[in-house]
């Protein structure tokens, strides 16, 4: 009898696999589709668009929950936000080494948060929170940290990620073609039977975030402008992090039933772009997400806001620069107004010829100006924003973006620039096509907003029949005084409170075990997929044009677009005035066109030029339709060498640079990133200080440096190109168009800006107004050698490559130190330069001490385990077999590769070495670049709040100016 019964058990599940192999699945696509997008409806609801693009052996994921901030109880914002970070926290079967014995304790620390959000009294709450506290400790016993991680690492996925919105949240990954299975089955667990463990650890990641938030006055202007363009719909009355209140008052509970009542099949999509057989794929897709219950799902019925009839002012102080931020409210997604709105959008601001670009930022009206839409299903909003000169006000700068808005209202703009822009908006399709993200994201969109997809693809088509008029309708009928303006002041705001976290114990993280879930999913059998190494003697090709200039070629076979670049291996390091002379080049025009119309040509054509420089390189660079490339080639070459000197303009870009320079010591980005890291490489004196005083460029003869953009095609270059084009007709192109001299220029020396050895250990702070902290440590390494490549990239992997890596399980799911903490051995740029030991901690001020101790424990004493250094190896040589390099990027590998000396792939040196890397090579790595070294360590935080004590302990402190860091 049980012979029997296991034999009936046994022909039923071949019988409905055999069924299910032969189920046709219905699916819906649109004639003309350049992704070319099958859209099915399983069963339960579960929606599932796959595009089949093979330019690598590889997958762009995406998972959406039609929720978000929106969809928060009133009573408890933030909440999808939370569950999104939850999700990766494992299931019954992953992420746990006995679900049986740890639930009881997860059951009990989601009661006493019950108790913890309904008491008041401080001493009870402390009280409450030292059991929670004592509960999870018990309970990370059983815990597998970041298991999930580890899962998609050794299958080779990378850019795992999600990100929570008004009304989606969306789980993202990039996997390997032949893991789709293994794919499928780890997100079918996690989706079907989410375990919150480690909740009070996430819950400080939670609160760093708010933490952030609040020290972003982006991020301040950005939900000042939405709570006042939407005082009844959620989009404006509550925001995606949530309130310090509600964040405070976290509920278990109420996440499990918001999971419930969500994230249902009948509420969500499975988006797919890559390698893959369509109809295998959605059998898998059906046999584990097709097996979820659907569930009715509350509809959110959005509030009819009330019109704005008059200018709504809003002040936002913070301390970076001063900006104005203007937003209009309009129809939502799947209305013609949506429709109207991007191309209403890029004739008012589209980086080349739109009206803002022009007339304000082409003439130096404004330092800088912009504008963008901003689509939603309910309502969508466009935003103009725009930062003063000196000495301008907000309201100046505010009038002039008006009087943009009002130049379209008057039907001032040229015939002309409708159809560019629609023929402006079909190249960014193609561009976004021509990647799986780029396919994905636009087909999560429209699930989003529940657009269907022929209204998607058909778009350009609808939008060429448009009139100027319409244009001028639509302007006219919803950009009136129904604005709100928010004005970003700079100054200390007084209002801000950070979210006061409670006293958590360091949790103690498994590294070690495995899960039987993920034993089998590494057991499963795949087919292998083999690498491809570029072969630079097979997949560029090199030709001569004009008898002494490399021109490197790559076909494009896939559309009609081409990228042209003139590369100079110089910078401002040979010739300091070459950064300023391409500055000034977008200011200019020639004999025969003004500044203005040279941009207008160019937007015509369809391609973009574009020029660039740092302290190594100088790049020119021309994109677009292929059909028009002889046009736009002789129009740069006439720019480049006809530029005419526009001497108000010089004035005018002095002055903004000024401007740009005062700016930038209020922005806690370029203070870290530019000004600090440069100084702990260099010291006082580096390429990024190489710069001209202000008073000296106020001296300078403008025409000296038109006459460096005259001769700059004298200096020795190459070019490159990729496009679909044969070559022997680019070459053609070039010898007619491309003017230099018999015997080109030799390039000037380089000044030579020394990194100092790392000899002592030292720390230096600079003051800023900010509830964080942010810390950079530096050491210098060797110089690029090589065959050191496969070693470093081994323990960047292991040590801090991604959530799965050592410093992240220890600093911020171990210990909750640090919402942001990563770790590695960075690679110089050139092949003097040196290695640095590089890491970075985002804290709050008061953890400082604990977080830096931790950060520098992990470098003396790095955690040794067998289980994660094969993980490690395996994501290394999953991620090389399927990755491709292909397009554009494959000039820039061999751009890469000739300037370290290389005449091969070097990936293909770690393909090979790394499999028989064992710990004792990790190890010997360690003892000598990583352990007790010296640290330059650049702290960035509110003086006052900063902890010197600690700080002392690794060395001597010294507090640094703006103008010390800076140079001016």
């Amino acid at each position: 009898m049980k012979k029997l019964i296991v034999f009936l058990s046994v022909l039923l599940i071949t019988s409905a696999s055999v069924l299910q192999a032969q189920k046709v699945y219905p699916y819906d696509s649109v004639p003309g589709d350049p992704a070319k997008a099958r859209i099915y409806t399983l069963s339960n609801g579960l929606k599932v668009y796959l595009s089949v693009y093979k330019d690598a052996p590889r997958i762009q994921t995406a998972i959406a929950v039609r929720t978000g901030s929106k969809n928060d109880p009133h009573e408890n914002t933030g909440l999808s936000h939370y569950l999104e970070h939850l999700m990766f926290k494992g299931t019954e079967e992953f992420g746990t080494k006995d679900y049986a014995k740890e639930k009881p304790y997860l059951d009990q620390i989601e009661n006493e948060f019950e108790v913890y959000r309904q008491t008041t009294d401080t001493l009870q709450r402390r009280i409450i929170y030292h059991v929670i506290d004592s509960l999870s400790q018990i309970a990370s016993q059983y815990a597998i940290a970041n298991e999930y991680d580890k899962l998609l690492s050794l299958i080779g996925g990378k850019g795992t990620n999600a990100f929570t919105s008004f009304e989606e949240t969306v789980f993202v990954n990039d996997i390997p073609s032949n893991k789709t299975h293994q794919w499928l089955d780890i997100e079918y667990d996690r989706f079907k039977d989410p375990v919150f463990r480690l909740f009070h650890t996430e819950l400080e990641a939670v609160y760093e975030e708010k933490n952030i938030s609040l020290d972003n006055d982006d991020e301040k202007v950005f939900e000042a402008l939405f709570a006042n363009l939407f005082k009844k719909n959620t989009y404006g009355t509550q925001t995606t992090i949530g309130t310090i209140e509600h964040l405070k008052n976290p509920s278990l509970k109420s996440i499990k039933q918001y999971y419930h009542d969500r994230y249902v099949p009948n509420n969500m999509a499975i988006v797919m772009s890559g390698d893959f057989d369509p109809d295998r794929m959605i059998r898998q897709i059906d046999s584990t997400f097709g097996q979820l219950p659907s569930r009715p799902v509350t509809a959110y019925v959005p509030a009819m806001e009330d019109p704005i009839r008059s200018v709504v002012n809003v002040d936002v102080v913070g301390p970076d620069a001063e900006s104005v931020t203007i937003g209009y409210r309009l129809p939502g997604a799947n209305t013609p107004e949506a429709d109207l709105l991007p191309v209403f959008n890029k004739i008012l601001y589209n980086k080349t010829a739109g009206l803002i670009d022009l007339n304000l930022n082409q003439a130096q009206q404004v330092l800088e100006a912009n504008a963008q839409d901003w689509e939603l299903k309910d309502y969508s909003v466009e935003m103009l924003s725009g930062k003063p000169k000196e000495g301008q006000t907000l309201g100046y700068v505010s009038r002039l973006l008006l009087a943009q808005i009002d130049s379209v209202k008057e039907g001032k703009f040229p015939d002309w620039l409708l159809p560019a822009v629609i023929n402006d908006i079909k190249l960014n399709e193609i561009r976004s096509n021509g990647s799986n993200q780029g396919r994905v994201f636009s087909m999560v969109d429209e699930y989003i907003r529940d657009i269907p997809r022929k209204e998607d693809v058909t778009y350009t088509e609808r939008m060429s029949k448009l009139k100027k008029q319409d244009i001028i309708d639509f302007a006219n009928k919803y950009f009136t005084k129904n604005f709100v303006m928010v004005n970003k002041l700079t100054g200390t705001d007084t209002t801000v409170k950070k979210v006061v976290k409670p006293q958590i114990t360091p949790l103690k993280v498994d590294r070690e075990s495995e899960s039987a879930f993920l034993k089998k999913i590494v057991a499963e059998p795949t087919r292998d997929i083999e690498p491809v190494f570029i072969d630079y003697t097979k997949d560029i090709q090199k030709f001569k044009v004009n008898t002494n200039i490399d021109l490197v070629y790559t076909n494009n076979q896939e559309n009609k677009l081409f990228s042209l670049y003139y590369y100079f291996r110089m910078g401002t390091n040979n010739l300091k005035q070459v950064g300023l002379a391409l500055d000034y080049l977008q200011y200019l025009g020639t004999s025969k066109f003004t500044p203005s119309q040279v941009q207008q040509e160019f937007y015509k054509l369809g391609c973009s030029f574009d020029v660039s420089s740092s302290e190594s390189e100088v790049w020119v660079s021309l994109t677009g339709l292929s059909e028009n490339m002889n046009k736009g080639i002789n129009l740069f070459e006439e720019l480049l060498a006809d530029a005419q000197v526009q001497v108000p303009a010089w004035g005018n870009m002095v002055s903004d640079i000024g401007k740009k320079r005062s700016d930038a010591k209020l922005s806690k980005s370029d203070i870290l990133w530019s000004a600090m890291y440069n100084y702990g490489i260099y010291g006082g004196t580096s390429p990024f200080t190489n710069i001209y005083p202000l008073d000296t460029m106020k001296k300078m003869d403008p025409q000296g440096l038109v006459n460096l953009i005259h001769v700059l095609t004298s200096y020795r270059h190459m070019i490159l190109y990729y496009g679909p084009d044969k070559a022997t007709s680019v070459v053609s192109v070039l010898n007619k168009e491309h003017k230099v001299p018999q015997v080109l220029k030799l390039l000037p020396p380089a000044r030579v800006f020394e990194q100092p050895a790392t000899l002592t250990s030292g720390v230096y702070t600079v003051n800023y107004d900010m509830k964080q902290a942010e810390i950079v440590m530096l050491s210098r390494g060797d110089t690029y050698k090589p065959e050191m490549v496969p070693v470093i990239r081994l323990f960047n992997e292991y040590f801090g490559g991604g959530m799965n890596n050592i410093v992240f399980q220890e600093i911020r799911e171990a210990k909750g130190l640090a919402y942001s903490a990563y770790a590695g051995y960075r690679a110089p740029q050139w092949p003097m330069q040196h290695y640095y030991l590089f890491s970075y901690i985002g804290t709050q001020a008061d953890k400082l001490p604990e977080a830096m101790s931790a950060m520098m424990g992990l470098f003396n004493n790095m955690p040794e385990s067998d289980k994660a250094l094969s993980a490690a190896k395996d994501a290394i040589l999953n991620k090389i077999r399927t990755e491709r390099i292909t397009k554009s990027q494959v000039l820039f590998n061999y751009l890469m590769s000739e300037r370290f000396g290389l005449n091969h792939d070097i990936r293909k040196d770690v393909y090979t070495k790394v499999p028989s890397m064992t710990f004792d090579d990790l190890k010997g790595f360690a003892g000598t670049y990583v352990k007790n070294r010296n640290f330059t360590i650049m702290v960035l935080g509110k003086s006052d709040k900063l902890d010197m004590k600690s700080l002392e302990k690794y060395g001597p402190v010294k507090a640094l100016s703006l103008e010390e860091i800076f140079g001016y």
